[in-house]
């Protein structure tokens, strides 16, 4: 994530105010001043403050204290500011008037003039099947704004939000404890990938033609999957010929052979779509499972969360439009 660069003048003030100085500064004080650089009366400052002359003497004696200077006077024209309290208005008024903006004004996020980063997190089958549609929104509206996606799944985010390089996550069956935000935007399942004549099968494949057939594994662990799990319940077991990290290396290991991989749904279905490959049925019930979106409560932006839920939306639609045909 890109931070605003901090000025030196600023790291130099940060630098000289330690925490013991911070404790004794109160932001009420400060408007105490203000106001009897305005009224020039104890009486008159505290009634436009709606407090009693004994608050805002008080007030007045821990800013002398804080200050070591009297800042205001008393004569017979009224409380008259020291030299110290005149050189000190300046400084303070902006500073109110800082602090107020920074609290009161929200900038509006504008898509198609941002220029805006985002790091989006997420396990490569996401990335597959989401980030392709996720780019083409943002070219079409929000031109300008970039966007980089990483390698996350449920055992890594949480670190990553933590370093802070990533801003959003697409996680499938999240089980977060630290207190990140959660949003569920679907449920995916799983289906088969293969080259049907090079494997000479008839779809969609039967158990007894699914297990003959050497199956390719892609998993974090590279040992098991969640079929092999499946199968173990039943007291089956498949041959796996080989083991892969990503679902985006299934291609070419599948074209032109007899092989058949298992992955989520939403990848099978991209990846078919630009390899030639076809996507069915697995004949095993591996039921489905939930996809969430995970972000900071401190660094939200709806309208891109909106975009990636839209998105996978998006995918889902077509999936019920290509297995309905």
């Amino acid at each position: 994530m890109d931070f605003p660069a901090v000025s030196g003048k600023l790291i130099i003030l940060i630098d000289k105010i330690t925490m013991i100085d911070i404790s004794r500064l109160d932001f009420n004080l400060t408007i105490t001043f203000l106001a009897l650089w305005e009224e020039r009366s104890v009486s008159r400052a505290a009634k436009r403050l709606s407090l009693s002359q004994s608050a805002v003497s008080a007030s007045l004696a821990r800013l002398r204290e804080a200050a070591d200077d009297p800042l205001f006077v008393r004569t017979r024209e009224g409380m008259q500011p020291t030299l110290r309290a005149i050189a000190m208005v300046e400084p303070l008024q902006n500073g109110v008037a800082l602090i107020h903006s920074a609290f009161s004004t929200v900038t509006a996020f504008e898509p198609a003039t941002s220029r805006q980063h985002f790091s989006l997190g997420m396990s490569d089958d996401f990335q597959i099947a989401l980030g392709p549609v996720i780019a083409r929104r943002l070219a079409a509206e929000a031109p300008r704004v970039s966007v980089t996606f990483r390698q996350a799944n449920k055992h890594r985010v949480e670190a990553l939000f933590e370093a802070g390089e990533i801003d959003f996550a697409v996680i499938a069956q999240p089980n977060m404890r630290s207190g990140l935000q959660q949003q569920e935007i679907g449920r995916s399942g799983y289906a088969c990938l293969l080259d049907p004549s090079a494997c000479d099968v008839k779809l969609p494949l039967t158990l007894e033609e699914y297990l003959s057939l050497p199956h390719l594994l892609v998993s974090f662990s590279g040992r098991e999957g969640i079929v092999d799990h499946a199968l173990k319940s039943m007291g089956l077991s498949r041959r796996v010929q080989s083991a892969l990290t990503h679902f985006s290396a299934l291609p070419p290991f599948l074209s032109g052979t007899r092989t058949v991989a298992t992955l989520p749904t939403h990848a099978a279905h991209s990846l078919a779509a630009v390899s030639g490959l076809t996507v069915c049925a697995a004949p095993i019930d591996l039921g489905d499972y939930s996809v969430s979106i995970l972000w900071q409560r401190t660094a939200d932006n709806p309208w891109m969360r909106q975009i990636i839920s839209e998105a996978f939306m998006t995918i889902l639609s077509d999936l019920e439009t290509t297995c309905s045909a």
